[in-house]
């Protein structure tokens, strides 16, 4: 059997995926054909049911539940990992409303929390995120929200921070932050999902175990980024619910869809009973 599989090149879905689509853990006979893009364009893969298996925002997820089955293992959760708001100019968080903001995608998990937070800030414009940085620095936008190993450099490009809103999402929430998940079309049988779910979180453990050493896979889809900013990158977001949620996980997600519904970002109607398979 041939699955389709979309991930980003980012090293924490390399480091993820390596085992299983390149052949280092037994598959059962399962082969996946897999595309790397950035996250928006997985998410804009995903409305269109493009790929059997993929990562998804959980700012996506939300209006794709009941398509989409929820992974228990691949997900990105975690404390201190949250997307982060910047400037080139220094700018009161009290002050965004006014600003343009560059945003990775306006299905993003970061366009989510960025909504929460502010919910009167709407001049936002969707760029690729690795380009934010130096759209600022080049002053096209006032504000850029940055996700992925940006939060690692922005300093160092001479950007400020206005608020970490994976910060303001843990104080306010008291959960976890949920930004990306790995989710199975619902139309397939729920214990071949279930492998699925099984070979990823054995993907998962076979990158630990040969860490921190980091394969050519990751090595070679991480562009122009040093070792150290990857392996910084997988340390903060492979964590202990990427193996698997857990009860943490899980009561974390089902916080942020709770708020989504109570603003009215998505009805309740709209969700299945069980947001896994």
């Amino acid at each position: 059997m041939k699955l389709t599989l979309g991930f980003s090149p980012c090293p924490n879905d390399t480091f993820i995926f390596d085992a299983m689509v390149n052949g280092h853990i037994d598959t059962k006979g399962i082969e996946f054909e897999y595309v790397m893009e950035d996250v928006e364009t997985l998410n804009q893969m995903a409305y269109a049911g493009k790929l059997d298996i993929t990562k998804l925002s959980y700012g996506t997820y939300l209006n794709l539940s009941k398509q989409y089955a929820l992974l228990h293992s691949g997900s990105a959760l975690g404390k201190g990992v949250g997307p982060i708001l910047v400037s080139k100019k220094k700018i009161d968080f009290s002050d965004i409303n006014k600003k343009s903001i560059a945003i990775p995608g306006a299905k993003t998990t970061a366009n989510l929390l960025l909504s929460l937070a502010a919910p009167e800030a709407q001049n936002k414009t969707e760029i690729i995120f690795s380009d934010i940085e130096e759209a600022l620095l080049q002053e096209r936008f006032d504000i850029g929200l940055i996700i992925h190993e940006s939060r690692f450099t922005y300093e160092q490009k001479g950007l400020h921070k206005i608020i970490d809103l994976g910060d303001w999402w843990e104080t306010t929430m008291n959960a976890a932050i949920p930004l990306g998940g790995i989710v199975m079309k619902r139309e397939f049988e729920k214990n071949l999902i279930a492998q699925i779910d099984a070979l990823i979180k054995e993907s998962v453990l076979f990158s630990w175990k040969n860490y921190p050493n980091l394969s050519s896979f990751v090595q070679c889809n991480a562009q122009e980024m040093d070792e150290e900013v990857m392996r910084q990158h997988i340390q903060l977001y492979v964590n202990e619910y990427t193996t698997e949620l857990g009860e943490v996980g899980v009561h974390s997600i089902q916080t942020l869809f709770d708020k989504a519904v109570s603003i009215g970002l998505i009805k309740s109607k709209h969700l299945p009973e069980n947001i896994f398979y």
